[in-house]
């Protein structure tokens, strides 16, 4: 966990994609400090993973609630 790092969980999936869009312009305005790059590029990896943890979430209860009513018309023999 980053120092500078705040709740995840009260963000919304806008703010997330925001901070990760003003992270990545920051890194390449950066580019003269490799420190700063570093501690830039642990950010901005939380914040992509909590993205995309919450998106595969998202799709899993979307795959769980589908339509199987054509399921059991298809049969394979």
């Amino acid at each position: 966990m980053h120092p500078l790092a705040e709740d995840f969980s009260k963000l919304k999936d806008a703010e997330l994609e925001t901070k990760i869009q003003t992270l990545s312009q920051r890194y390449f305005m950066s580019s003269n400090n490799t420190a700063v790059q570093q501690q830039i590029v642990m950010l901005l990896e939380m914040y992509k993973e909590e993205l995309s943890g919450r998106r595969q979430k998202l799709w899993n209860e979307q795959y769980q609630k589908r339509d199987t009513d054509l399921d059991s018309l298809i049969k394979v023999s």
